[in-house]
């Protein structure tokens, strides 16, 4: 593979998704999906090459195509005898205004009650059906087409008539011709037959164009749809993720006051039921009692502060006299663990004596 084939994954990816939007329409794949799923991917690029625009296999788009233009074809020729007989019938129409309205010629009453009976029997025929010998059902009102053959106009005046007929028929198209151009390009109204009869020339090629000019316009606007939906979707989820993360900041703020709300209520309720317990428990007279003796503790606390106060303010002044002091206290408690001694020997003394 020469290197001029090769591309890089997005590349790759893009032109899938192409392929998939146009000739496989269901496949609504995102760009992630198709990264996630190599081997599925390279099914679909195979399978693209084997189905057209519309989905379909090469062969079938191919019968489909000859079907279709089999379908034009006879189409075409219905059209054209559908134009012609609604002219025929529009042709007789307009002779029935005009005769109200103005005088005609005798040719041309002759032409349109010739035109007329022989469009009526035709008609006439063509509902009795087949010929009585392949007919089960007995004719309509005992009728056969031998008997409608007999109202049929003279020959040399059906001969007269089908030779001015195209005529008539070439000036009522040209008619409708002028009355679309008109329609089409109002300022042509003004314009002479001429004039008229070359732009008719073309009215049929710039319609083609024009046409094609809405097919294409179709086509943009379809795959600016798809654009848009894709940016739209695009934009919308970051929108909400912009929305959400901004709205989590503040979410999370009141629910940090609510739970700061919340523990000085609970803080509040263990300090109501702790006093509650107290009242339950202490009644006024102990409460009262309790009270005097936290004031005379209170008071002998004071009372052992000053004490030692006094206390410390002797032991400064010793402290005065140094190593001296230390003597006299070292001496000092010799003699008193040796009176406490002998006091303690003497009761023992006393105690074995009794």
């Amino acid at each position: 593979m020469a290197s001029g084939d090769f591309c890089s994954p997005g590349e790759g990816v893009e032109i899938l998704q192409q392929v998939c939007s146009k000739q496989l329409p269901p496949c609504n794949l995102s760009e992630e999906d198709l990264l996630q799923n190599p081997h599925f991917s390279r099914l679909l690029l195979s399978l693209s090459q084997h189905v057209d625009e519309s989905g379909l296999s090469l062969s079938l788009a191919k019968e489909q195509a000859q079907a279709w233009k089999k379908v034009r074809l006879h189409k075409t020729a219905w059209l054209r005898l559908e134009i012609l007989q609604r002219i025929i019938q529009e042709l007789l129409v307009d002779y029935y205004v005009k005769t109200q309205d103005t005088k005609l010629t005798s040719e041309d009453k002759k032409f349109h009650e010739t035109l007329e009976q022989r469009l009526l029997v035709t008609e006439l025929t063509q509902l009795l059906g087949p010929s009585s010998q392949e007919r089960v059902m007995p004719p309509l009102l005992g009728l056969e087409k031998a008997d409608l053959l007999e109202l049929m106009p003279p020959s040399e005046d059906f001969v007269w008539m089908r030779a001015r007929l195209p005529l008539e028929v070439e000036e009522q198209l040209k008619k409708k011709c002028f009355t679309l151009l008109c329609y089409h390009d109002p300022s042509s109204d003004s314009d002479s037959e001429t004039l008229k009869a070359a732009k008719v020339w073309k009215l049929a090629e710039v319609l083609v164009g024009e046409k094609q000019q809405c097919q294409d316009a179709k086509s943009q606007q379809k795959e600016q749809i798809v654009l848009l939906e894709k940016k739209s979707a695009t934009y919308s989820q970051r929108l909400l993720q912009e929305h959400r993360l901004k709205t989590q900041s503040e979410l999370d703020r009141i629910n940090a006051q609510y739970l700061e709300i919340k523990c000085s209520a609970m803080i509040l309720k263990l300090r109501m039921e702790e006093l509650k317990i107290l009242s339950d428990t202490y009644t006024a007279e102990k409460v009262e009692v309790h009270r005097l003796i936290r004031d005379r503790l209170e008071g002998a606390i004071r009372l052992q502060e000053q004490d030692m106060e006094k206390s410390r303010q002797v032991l400064n002044s010793y402290e005065v006299l140094g190593d001296e002091f230390d003597r006299l206290v070292k001496e000092y408690t010799q003699l008193k663990q040796a009176t406490e001694n002998k006091r303690w020997a003497l009761q023992e003394f006393s105690k074995a004596y009794r």
